[in-house]
């Protein structure tokens, strides 16, 4: 089964491709694609532009560590697309 697009660009950020994990979620429309973009905003140090996708995410602005920012999104966002 194919990767959902949400955890390729996680992967894809920790494997030093921001820009890769960046064009995967920056045109989708999903609260899900609008937590993963805060989280790369934050990895890219944009903490304004982190906060307006958090804000779309409606999820608070996260004030944890990026590595456990990134463990929550991958559990939370592992099973999406499965049956």
């Amino acid at each position: 089964m194919e990767k959902n697009v949400y955890i390729q660009a996680l992967e894809a950020e920790q494997s030093g491709d921001w820009v890769k994990a960046h064009t995967l979620v920056q045109g989708m429309v999903t609260a899900e694609a609008a937590w993963v973009h805060a989280y790369l905003h934050r990895v890219e140090g944009d903490e304004s532009n982190a906060a307006y996708w958090y804000n779309r995410a409606v999820v608070p602005v996260c004030t944890t560590s990026l590595a456990t920012e990134w463990q929550a999104l991958y559990d939370e966002l592992s099973g999406i697309g499965r049956n």
